[in-house]
């Protein structure tokens, strides 16, 4: 009788694997606080640095998960997905990997800190990003 019970559970258990596999979707999942940032051009200031702020053209804010990583094929785990908070745990094979958090104030204001390993080297970046634009007609979108 108890064997039959663990052969029914083990049963069920390969039918709900294999109902999450179908179920995944192929593209990652949308990231409610990310749709919020307007497209264009922002000023990224370190926080707590008295450097000069960098510039950078947004037109997806997707690519702020992975900041610093470029446009690799990255796996990606969404921690939180609320209205104003994104954080991502992302994995690059063979570069790296780390986690990402993004909160909006506004459509024209939020903050990123980021953090992991990247070509062997650990990083932890906290930037205050304001939007001061479109972006220049010559600038290369991201």
């Amino acid at each position: 009788m108890r064997m039959g019970i663990v052969v029914r559970l083990a049963g069920a258990g390969v039918l709900m694997a294999g109902g999450l596999a179908v179920a995944a979707p192929a593209r990652a999942p949308t990231l409610s606080a990310l749709t919020k940032i307007e497209p264009g051009q922002w000023q990224l200031k370190t926080a707590g640095s008295s450097a000069a702020p960098s510039t950078l053209c947004i037109s997806d804010a997707d690519t702020l998960i992975q900041y610093g990583h470029g446009t690799l094929q990255c796996q990606r785990f969404v921690i939180a997905n609320e209205a104003n908070l994104a954080t991502v745990h992302f994995t690059c094979p063979g570069t790296g990997h780390g986690q990402t958090s993004v909160k909006v104030t506004t459509a024209r204001n939020f903050s990123l800190d980021t953090q992991g390993i990247i070509n062997g080297a650990p990083f932890e970046e906290q930037y205050e990003a304001r939007r001061v634009g479109a972006c220049p007609a010559s600038a290369a979108a991201r």
